[in-house]
């Protein structure tokens, strides 16, 4: 059954998930907060900035202004970077009603208040949205994939799992395959996460390190996101399915990922503020990784691998420096939870 929809956040990957549920026969309004990217998109049809190799069908609606997509819809998307979701939140409480679902499919933790972002969501939108009303929709899906249409699979995650279902149904096509699941924690944890292991792997390549290097920073970058979010009342589980290693082995390996690219960078011997100056989409694992070494500090989780990307993105440390610090700890059993 086709819905109205808005997607608030023209970046890629907004653009794509609006492209895709326009051919899947729903009325999509897409919410660019710059009016010059909405305004290219109504003319050329395209996202330029963001996603310029795929066409925007005429059916999507664009307008810069809040105000009228979200009173366009009882479904709304929230797309935006992670860090600009509590300000959206703010601008759309007043147009909240108990019908409303909010669908997250921005990844990112929060620095102050280390809630993820259907945690910032709740914060925000509560009482006028109920916390089983909030979807995270997350998975291994780079956006200019999704818009050509090439398969992906992704995880709808609620308290709800009727909510859950109903996302399920609508973001459903031939595709984009999607999963339900009812560890929201989990699945968020997962999907944020896997940004800092993203750029570990990316400083790595950028060394060059080689394959047996970045194989080593997957695994046992799925054994921290498994440690960090059983420690916050996540399902171990959840880590080995989409959001826990599919996402993060695509992150990790992907030409399209803006977190390993960053990673790469400073690899080469470039700044954080080199790389993020150069850079005209956000990587969220810089954000995301202060939030988590704040976390790992407060309850004593080790995670050594984001400790080293802090070091080295926030204290100036050099690669070769943490390396041989990691290389050179002291001797582990291979036991992910008790480490």
């Amino acid at each position: 059954m086709p819905r109205a929809i808005s997607v608030f956040g023209a970046g890629s990957w907004g653009t794509a998930l609006s492209v895709s549920l326009s051919l899947g026969g729903h009325e999509v309004t897409l919410w660019a907060r710059r009016r010059d990217i909405a305004h290219g998109i109504l003319e050329t049809r395209r996202n330029p900035e963001y996603l310029p190799s795929v066409p925007i069908p005429l059916s999507v609606s664009v307008t810069a202004d809040i105000v009228s997509a979200a009173r366009h819809a009882n479904l709304w998307v929230v797309a935006t970077p992670s860090h600009a979701v509590r300000d959206l939140a703010r601008d759309l409480a007043e147009h909240c009603n108990e019908l409303k679902t909010v669908i997250s499919v921005a990844k990112g933790i929060e620095r102050q208040t280390e809630l993820t972002t259907t945690g910032v969501l709740e914060d925000v939108l509560t009482p006028s949205v109920s916390k089983g009303n909030l979807v995270a929709l997350y998975g291994p899906s780079h956006a200019e994939e999704v818009a050509a249409g090439k398969p992906t699979t992704l995880v709808a995650a609620s308290s709800d799992m009727g909510q859950a279902e109903m996302v399920q149904e609508i973001f459903m096509t031939n595709r984009l395959r999607i999963y339900v699941n009812s560890d929201v924690r989990g699945v968020e944890i997962g999907g944020s996460v896997k940004n800092i292991m993203a750029i570990a792997s990316g400083i790595s390549d950028g060394v060059g390190y080689g394959d047996n290097a970045r194989a080593a920073l997957i695994t046992r970058g799925i054994a921290e996101i498994q440690r960090l979010g059983s420690a916050l009342g996540a399902n171990p589980s959840t880590f080995t399915g989409l959001t826990g290693l599919g996402d993060l082995v695509v992150t990790c390996t992907s030409q399209h990922s803006r977190n390993r690219h960053l990673g790469e960078m400073i690899g080469r011997g470039a700044t954080l503020s080199e790389v993020t100056a150069s850079m005209s989409m956000v990587a969220e694992g810089v954000k995301t990784t202060e939030a988590v070494y704040s976390i790992a500090q407060r309850l004593g989780i080790e995670m050594p691998i984001t400790e080293a990307v802090y070091g080295i993105l926030f204290d100036g440390q050099r690669p070769d420096d943490i390396v041989q610090q990691l290389m050179t700890r002291s001797a582990k059993q291979e036991e992910w939870l008790r480490e």
